[in-house]
């Protein structure tokens, strides 16, 4: 669905080892026995070469069986960012927009940061500014459709997610809130117990 690039625009390769990529190969695609794994060239992610006819890729081979998402600090799907000038558009339009380079909105980055990945301690230096991403047509075009809320820091039970679900959910339909789209198609929406939890101060926590 997405990958990091840098400022310029340049999509992350696939060794790079904080990327999807990469992740995805490592953790699912090489843990598959080799006699029943997919060959490796069938396993496709957005490139610089190729992010202008991603888009066109899907579509080519009958479009995606399966979308699967879970929104950012921002509602963002995939790298759909609410506040990326690169989606500005109304929500007709924008329903239309395919695959391409985006600008991370500072949430992203606050909430990437702490990733494993990049050390999880708010330097949000080292995640990449820009990203490439699939776009709104894409996720509508997809036979099928699962939304997971389910994301907490670390297994305790702060995150981000607990405002943004009930956002998406039960907010209105809107660029500005990306994941919002899922309210107008048939998608597996599911929300864990941790997320569901109600909103309240926890005065034992404090900071």
């Amino acid at each position: 669905m997405d990958e990091y690039a840098n400022e310029h625009g340049e999509i992350a390769p696939e060794t790079w080892p904080y990327g999807f990529v990469y992740a995805m190969k490592r953790n699912l695609l090489y843990q598959i026995d080799h006699d029943l794994r997919p060959p490796e060239d069938q396993f496709i992610g957005p490139t610089t070469e190729n992010i202008a006819d991603y888009g066109k890729m899907i579509a080519d081979m009958g479009g995606a069986d399966m979308c699967y998402s879970g929104p950012g600090w921002t509602g963002h799907l995939a790298f759909i960012e609410p506040d990326a000038p690169e989606f500005r558009a109304d929500l007709n339009e924008w329903r239309k927009m395919g695959p391409r380079i985006v600008t991370l909105s500072p949430f992203t980055l606050a909430q990437n940061s702490l990733h494993g990945s990049f050390g999880m301690s708010g330097d949000i230096a080292l995640v990449p500014p820009k990203a490439a991403t699939i776009g709104p047509a894409e996720v509508i075009a997809s036979k099928n459709r699962m939304d997971i809320n389910a994301l907490t820091i670390h297994g305790t039970s702060t995150t981000w997610q607990r405002l943004i679900t009930r956002l998406v959910a039960h907010g209105p339909v809107t660029p500005l809130l990306p994941t919002s789209i899922h309210q107008t198609l048939r998608t597996d929406f599911y929300i864990s117990e941790a997320i569901a939890q109600d909103i309240e101060p926890d005065w034992d926590k404090g900071y």
